[in-house]
């Protein structure tokens, strides 16, 4: 049975750890970070992306993590990354998402509180989570082979800690997403994160805050964004790029094209664990049960 996202969030915030959450795409992303969770003795916080819940990618996701998480003894939650679809969001609670997130941040104030508090309410009504987001998390390089991305100044989309706690009045949100600097993807500069401006949101936010574009972004300044209040981090490039590195590698060693698949994907197996653990212990959520 999957839980919640409220409760590990909850316990982070206290504690002062964060639970990297991860996106998993396939049946070996998913066993690659529970398994990794389970060694460690770490709550697992999943993640469906909108690529790959087109058709019926939604149901067969939702499903396999949903059964997979009876075979493991640490709690699951999976949760809906970067929807922007009420549709969407209604479609995946139906599913089975235990927690979603509405991505509004390139919306005007006003209308992404609104929209925000909206699903909310019908969100709760059914016991699951929702996490939004305010200022707005770009992108460096990800997707596919031919997107470039950006890694401009992100000055300007950075959350405005004046709107934090009007933004949580009208929403009601239970974590909150915040812009100090990072960008999905892949870096081609070092970012450097606003600590300042992150301290300044959590002196007026009393909910969970959650990172993106974890993936790059150095250890320290992760660990020190713990510190200042980041309760939940996503990462995705880390782990994908460990899986695509594993199969390249792998299959160039390979001559017998009837290889078993599990034979093909061992390696990227290993590495992503390895990822996986690596980020659970550096982010304090090892150890935790």
């Amino acid at each position: 049975m999957l839980v919640s996202m409220r409760e590990m969030l909850e316990d982070a915030r206290i504690n002062h750890y964060a639970i990297p959450a991860f996106d998993i795409s396939n049946y070996d992303m998913m066993r690659s970070v529970l398994e990794a969770c389970e060694e460690e003795r770490s709550p697992a916080l999943l993640m469906g992306l909108g690529v790959d819940l087109t058709g019926k990618g939604l149901s067969l996701l939702t499903s396999m993590v949903k059964a997979a998480s009876e075979h493991f003894s640490v709690p699951v939650c999976f949760h809906m990354d970067h929807a922007t679809d009420f549709e969407l969001i209604k479609a995946g609670i139906d599913a089975g998402f235990s927690s979603v997130m509405f991505d509004g941040s390139v919306l005007p104030f006003e209308e992404n509180a609104k929209k925000t508090a909206e699903i909310t309410k019908y969100a709760h009504a059914k016991g699951i989570t929702v996490e939004a987001e305010l200022g707005h998390v770009g992108n460096a390089s990800v997707g596919s082979i031919s997107e470039t991305g950006t890694d401009d100044d992100p000055g300007e989309t950075l959350t405005v800690p004046e709107e934090v706690a009007k933004f949580i009045e009208i929403t009601d949100v239970d974590a909150l997403a915040v812009a100090i600097g990072t960008s999905h993807g892949v870096y081609k500069k070092t970012p450097e994160l606003r600590i300042d401006r992150l301290d300044e949101i959590t002196a007026v936010c009393n909910r969970p805050l959650v990172l993106h574009g974890g993936s790059g972004t150095p250890d320290c300044q992760m660990q020190n964004a713990i510190q200042h209040g980041i309760t939940k981090i996503n990462i995705y490039s880390d782990v994908v790029g460990a899986l695509n590195k594993g199969l390249k590698d792998k299959l160039n060693t390979i001559e017998n094209p009837s290889t078993w698949p599990f034979i093909v994907f061992e390696d990227a197996r290993a590495m992503m664990k390895e990822v996986v653990k690596d980020k659970l212990r550096k982010f304090g959520s090892a150890g935790r049960l």
